[in-house]
């Protein structure tokens, strides 16, 4: 039996602003969640891979967790990514999230070491006993080459507190198999922006969006589109914003993330090392794109 939550919808992974000299540009971030809300999205998620997670401290997880909450209030869900290298960290951060008052955590298996099926349920099992909150269990095998599959679900589906799947392997197949083993036991979201309208199409009841922080208006519309099984209108939406949704499923995400929103007057494309911002043709590539899909937005 899960724990009863009403998330639904289009919940961004936002990024994370910082100032030139790479501290932490809290009021910009809050200015950046300002404009989402006021654009209709579902939920927030904050410092997930589009938040720079890793390369943040503890510290300063807690300090934009507030500055989110303050704009946040209670109006829609808010979600902490919980990316760690141990799960006793991942503990940690989940319980300093709960104290701060978010509404849930995204939880990845644990980063750098590769775990098999054994230690990824344990992870989960363990970060789930740790905090009270709704647990949304990231599953993205391609970059985090941990899959967490239907089987491992199913060994997870007596932890109460772990009630959503966000499904990023990028083969929509996947999708059918969770619903075919796990029936309606947990939500599942989709995960990766250049398959969230087929992800949508199959029954997931949300989508963590990385490109919806650069067009908000635009990626409603598409959700909308989809809710009212309008699929042509969806399809028209989407053919147009697949060069940009491509962005999502390239190691660089967060910089190309960045640098579309600041396009569109949201935030700065500034990044923390290792990153660094685009340069050269990658980044002229970018802005063509960027501007072209700008340029022929749909009504």
């Amino acid at each position: 039996m899960a724990m009863n939550v009403d998330w639904r919808g289009v919940f961004p992974a936002v990024p994370t602003q910082f100032h030139e000299d790479f501290s932490l540009d809290l009021p910009a971030t809050q200015k950046h969640v300002e404009a989402l809300l006021e654009n209709g999205v579902h939920g927030i998620i904050m410092l997930g891979t589009i938040g720079e997670n890793c390369s943040i401290s503890p510290e300063e997880k807690v300090a934009v967790l507030k500055a989110t909450k303050e704009v946040v209030g209670d109006t829609v869900p808010l979600l902490n990514g919980v990316a760690e290298f141990t799960t006793q960290t991942a503990c940690e951060t989940a319980q300093a999230a709960e104290s701060v008052g978010v509404d849930g955590l995204m939880v990845m298996p644990g980063m750098v070491y590769h775990s098999d099926a054994r230690e990824t349920v344990q992870h989960f099992r363990t970060i789930a006993a740790a905090t009270s909150l709704p647990i949304m269990c990231y599953n993205n095998p391609p970059v985090y080459r941990v899959d967490i599959t239907p089987a491992m679900f199913q060994e997870l589906a007596d932890v109460e507190n772990i009630v959503c799947i966000k499904e990023a392997a990028g083969d929509v197949r996947r999708i059918t198999d969770l619903f075919n083993a796990l029936g309606d036991r947990y939500l599942i979201f989709a995960g990766l922006d250049d398959v969230a309208l087929e992800s949508i199409m199959l029954g997931c009841s949300g989508w963590i969006s990385g490109l919806v922080d650069a067009f908000p208006r635009e990626n409603g519309l598409l959700w909308d589109a989809a809710m009212a099984g309008d699929y042509q209108r969806a399809l028209e939406v989407y053919r147009w914003y697949m060069p940009m949704l491509h962005f999502d499923s390239v190691p660089k995400l967060v910089q190309y993330i960045k640098l579309a929103s600041s396009e569109m007057g949201y935030g700065t494309e500034t990044v923390r090392a290792p990153r660094l911002p685009l340069v050269g043709d990658e980044r002229e590539e970018a802005l063509r794109i960027i501007h072209t899909c700008a340029a022929t937005r749909p009504a």
